[in-house]
């Protein structure tokens, strides 16, 4: 008895999430491939600067621990 409850709540929220699926807007071709490469941009930028800013950290520690000794 117990598994028939659990059963008709699956199949009750299985139910919802494919009407909802039906509800939601999705994005053309255009405007996905369009986000994707402002992702892909995004992260080369950030990437490119972090590798910057660890290269410049890096030759100042370097400098540093050169004037300690």
């Amino acid at each position: 008895m117990a598994n028939e409850g659990k059963k008709e709540k699956k199949q009750g929220f299985f139910a919802s999430v494919v009407e909802e699926m039906h509800r939601v807007t999705w994005p053309t071709k255009k405007q996905l491939r369009k986000d994707t490469l402002v992702v892909i941009e995004t992260s080369v930028i950030f990437a490119l600067l972090l590798g910057f800013f660890d290269w410049g950290f890096n030759k100042g520690i370097a400098a540093l621990m050169k004037i300690g000794k």
